[in-house]
């Protein structure tokens, strides 16, 4: 899984709970649950009847007199718009190579650049070429410096996963790395199936 992927999936977990947690709060004072139920909330919980509110009034104006408040308060806004921007650019951020240097890093070929749709295609018509695969689809990510490749394989019926991982990796790879320079290329292949129509029996 990309890192991207998981710190996206971990800030949407936290915000989930967080979520989750106001609204139960919110609920179970909205509908008396406490005192229907006979269960005494600690001191301090919040919202523990139809009537209560967050925050009252003393406990919303109880620094507002104070020097540090609002420059504490403005930091605090300030830091999380950023971080806001910060998540938000990082979705933005390009994902795909693009444009492949030819040649190994140290000594790249001169003006000798391919695209990464290129690389993909030739990666899935030689797939489609080794035995056991029905049908194979390839793709770059990773950046420029740090490309992978990736394929979609369609393994064909009574093919072995194994062999056909081991022709992946002796075939497309050895060759795509072969073509750009890179012997440090990763592969990282999804294989799955072909669906069967239903037979009929008698």
């Amino acid at each position: 899984m990309k890192r991207q992927s998981v710190i996206n999936r971990i800030l949407l977990g936290l915000a989930g709970l967080v979520l989750l947690g106001s609204g139960l709060l919110v609920l179970a004072g909205g509908f008396n649950l406490y005192e229907r139920r006979h269960v005494t909330p600690p001191d301090g919980w919040p919202l523990t009847t139809p009537g209560a509110v967050v925050m009252s009034d003393g406990t919303r104006t109880r620094w507002t007199d104070q020097g540090w408040w609002w420059p504490v308060v403005i930091a605090v806004l300030v830091v999380v718009i950023l971080l806001a921007l910060w998540w938000l650019l990082a979705q933005l951020r390009r994902t795909h190579p693009g444009r492949l240097r030819v040649g190994r890093p140290s000594t790249p070929a001169d003006g000798v650049e391919l695209k990464e749709r290129a690389l993909g295609d030739a990666m899935a018509a030689d797939a489609r070429g080794q035995a056991g695969i029905k049908q194979a689809t390839a793709h770059m990510l990773g950046t420029a410096r740090h490309p992978e490749a990736h394929l979609d394989v369609t393994l064909a019926p009574n093919s072995n996963p194994a062999e056909v991982l081991q022709a992946l990796c002796d075939g497309p790879l050895t060759r795509a790395r072969q073509s750009t320079g890179d012997s440090n290329l990763p592969l990282q292949a999804n294989l799955r199936t072909a669906g069967h129509k239903p037979h009929r029996t008698e």
